[in-house]
């Protein structure tokens, strides 16, 4: 691989970690709002409620990231055919045009001969 394309992946990585680190401590602090509203729990309790909290809300994030993933992916390769598509269009036309404008100037000098 390119050293640009090494780069770009490797802050691409990072930028991911510190996504999913900011998204981990989001549900850490939605646990602790959470189990502030039960003050009558012990702190074993507190803890127990804050984990399984935090553990659900990664979860969910985890999965419902991994869709968008995955539907990206799709879109990607969707867009990417309908790209080539296009361009193979563009190019025939482009092609088609040229040759209608030859056709037409050889014509024309050998009429005007």
């Amino acid at each position: 691989m390119k050293p640009d394309k090494d780069s770009a992946r490797g802050l691409a990585q990072l930028e991911g970690f510190l996504l999913w680190n900011a998204e981990v401590e989001q549900a850490r602090r939605q646990a602790r709002r959470f189990t502030d509203q039960l003050p009558w729990l012990t702190t074993a309790q507190r803890e127990d409620v804050e984990r399984v909290f935090i553990t659900e809300r990664v979860a969910v994030s985890r999965e419902s990231l991994t869709r968008i993933r995955d539907r990206a992916e799709e879109l990607r390769e969707e867009y990417t055919g309908r790209y080539a598509r296009l361009r193979a269009r563009c190019v025939a036309v482009s092609v088609g045009a040229v040759g209608a404008v030859t056709c037409l100037g050889t014509a024309v000098t050998l009429a005007i001969r």
